[in-house]
């Protein structure tokens, strides 16, 4: 998982695109912001032109954003976007959405972010219109507080269902109930594996409650990582970072060595967690991606 904000360039995109799915990683996603949270503003890679260009020059890996801010676009616009992305990279496409955090981007670029409980009714409605478009061809006709259209159509159609939608985060009370309503897959953000097991079988109960299988949704995680080949090397990142080890994992993030990422990978994988999208911060550290699918990926 990349930040697109931090620094993502044409140059570092391209190289980063074909090595991940060269290197047999299960897919590969990025943030969707116009900027940081904080200053300094580095450069940041514009997502759906980025997906283009991944979708034409990769074959095998899934991929999306983690998330789509609906209070950046139209959601007939992300509808359009995704169903075409996901045409032309043959399928792969994961549409990841959620309601927009941050107010620094929002403040500079003239986006409105609204107070929460609006933020999340105005996610609601981005849902709702875009789960219709993908999986009905009849015209729709919505009128709700943020948005209204009158008989809108998507054409050309997309794949059945159209492509399947993610929802990210972790709220009780207003995140779970829409991933239990619109989503395909549910993705969690810095979970220790308690507490992913915790929010995991809450989705259950909501599920359940709305007539749907448990099995019907995919559980992921997003969530850091401190990895190095070997007790020095992580030792020597976690204080250019001015983190400690204790503090990342309890937040959920995995550190430490190859062995100790796998411990932690099964532990993730035991509460619940079927795909983790590791953050890969360090965008031209080809040589520590590498490592990371040599001595990793073969052990989960």
């Amino acid at each position: 998982m990349i930040e697109g904000q931090n620094g993502l360039t044409w140059p570092r995109w391209q190289r980063l695109v074909p090595l991940v799915e060269d290197l047999g990683f299960a897919g590969l996603y990025r943030s969707d912001h116009f900027t940081n949270a904080s200053p300094p503003d580095r450069e940041s890679l514009e997502l759906w032109t980025s997906l283009t260009w991944l979708a034409t020059h990769t074959r095998r890996i899934p991929f999306g954003p983690l998330v789509t801010p609906c209070s950046l676009r139209h959601p007939v616009m992300t509808a359009r976007m995704a169903a075409a992305v996901d045409e032309l990279s043959g399928g792969r496409l994961v549409l990841g959405m959620g309601a927009g955090w941050q107010e620094r981007e929002h403040t500079n670029y003239g986006f409105e972010l609204l107070p929460l409980r609006e933020r999340m009714g105005r996610f609601e409605e981005s849902l709702r219109i875009v789960n219709a478009l993908f999986t009905s061809a009849d015209p729709l006709t919505f009128s709700g507080r943020h948005y209204r259209l009158r008989d809108a159509v998507l054409l050309p159609r997309p794949r059945p269902g159209g492509p399947p939608i993610l929802v990210g985060g972790n709220g009780l009370t207003r995140t779970l109930p829409l991933a239990a309503r619109y989503a395909v897959q549910w993705n969690a953000t810095f979970q220790p594996p308690e507490s992913f097991s915790r929010l995991t079988a809450h989705l259950d109960t909501l599920l359940e409650r709305r007539g749907r299988h448990p099995s019907s949704m995919a559980r992921s995680m997003m969530t850091g990582l401190v990895f190095g080949t070997s007790a020095s090397e992580v030792s020597g990142i976690l204080q250019r970072r001015g983190r400690t080890r204790e503090e990342l994992r309890g937040r959920g993030a995995l550190v430490g060595t190859p062995e100790e990422i796998v411990a932690q990978l099964r532990r993730l994988s035991a509460a619940g967690v079927q795909q983790v999208m590791l953050q890969w911060l360090d965008l031209d550290d080809l040589s520590g991606l590498r490592a990371l699918a040599e001595t990793v990926l073969p052990h989960v």
